[in-house]
């Protein structure tokens, strides 16, 4: 036991010394245009969730491979198309075999030939050599919904964590993330709160991300769970980062780091706080009301697109309706 902890180590330190050799580090994504591509979807019904109150019914009944179009999506903005390397990472579920298990099933429908499921449940998979070898390897990683902390706290910091950093500034790589996976694509990261309580001081409860992308903050399952507040009280303290609500089966196409495209049939809102007047938010206590004056909402819908840089909001007037179909 004690052998196999020291060669875990001992790995981990080559890795990161590899890394530091190279130079990367976050403030490479915000300084580069990136080559790769970050896909960010709202979720549906995610069951590996612990957030979820009916977590005894069927996976394969409620999932429902609600991002089909979304998927396809994946497919064809990948390097390979459908050859493809996608590794499915199941980290934030608490069931990631059985959710894993549908998104293998789902890629396969759409004609993917090499899709694999990456299990890694613990720390020490996620600094594993074999875990890392086949992310080097991958023109996709897919991360799938759950718990947003637990997978963090598990890739978070690992050499990783820093190969896909590189790999999206370096290569026509994509990032793929569903509700927990989407959350976690940002530098900030939402992972708890109340919808209800949620324009209440300090009910919000934020840390970092994987840190693809920076100065936004993004909420999922964001429309049916009413999460509005969550994003408001966010970007109230801190008016520089953009608020990003994805809707179900609603995604976000990011390129260059920079344009935003709206995919999917639902809503993304953005909440764009640079405009912000006036707030209470550092004058009441604790689990007090916030007030805020001159918060700025914008809704997308499918192929609307909006810039990062200039602030730009472009709106598609016309849409056939075979585009909305799932």
């Amino acid at each position: 036991m004690i052998l196999e902890k020291f060669l875990i180590f001992h790995h981990f330190i080559q890795l990161s010394i590899y890394f530091s050799r190279i130079n990367f580090s976050l403030s490479d994504i915000n300084m580069a245009r990136p080559k790769g591509k970050i896909i960010v979807i709202g979720g549906a019904i995610d069951k590996g969730s612990f957030a979820e109150s009916n977590f005894e019914d069927s996976v394969e009944d409620n999932l429902n491979l609600f991002e089909r179009g979304i998927l396809n999506k994946i497919v064809t903005e990948s390097k390979h198309g459908v050859d493809s390397v996608i590794e499915i990472i199941p980290t934030a579920s608490k069931i990631p075999l059985i959710v894993g298990d549908e998104y293998m099933k789902a890629f396969k429908f759409l004609g993917a030939k090499n899709t694999n499921l990456l299990d890694i449940r613990k720390r020490k998979d996620a600094i594993s050599k074999d875990v890392y070898d086949r992310v080097k390897n991958a023109d996709v990683v897919f991360f799938t919904g759950g718990d947003q902390l637990r997978l963090t706290s598990i890739i978070g910091g690992t050499p990783v964590h820093d190969l896909i950093l590189g790999k999206y500034i370096h290569e026509d790589f994509l990032y793929v993330g569903t509700s927990a996976g989407a959350a976690s694509a940002s530098n900030s990261m939402i992972y708890q709160g109340s919808s209800q309580e949620a324009l209440l001081k300090g009910e919000i409860k934020m840390t970092s991300g994987f840190g693809l992308i920076d100065h936004v903050v993004f909420d999922t399952h964001f429309v049916k769970r009413g999460r509005i507040g969550r994003l408001f009280n966010s970007v109230s303290s801190n008016p520089k980062t953009l608020g990003i609500g994805l809707g179900e089966d609603t995604g976000l196409l990011i390129t260059k780091g920079v344009k935003m495209e709206a995919i999917g049939s639902g809503l993304v809102i953005l909440v764009d706080g640079r405009f912000i007047a006036d707030s209470n938010i550092t004058d009441v206590a604790l689990g007090q009301p916030i007030s805020i004056n001159n918060l700025v909402v914008h809704v997308l819908s499918y192929g609307n697109t909006y810039s990062l840089k200039t602030h730009e909001l472009n709106i598609r007037k016309r849409i056939k309706k075979s585009l909305l179909v799932k």
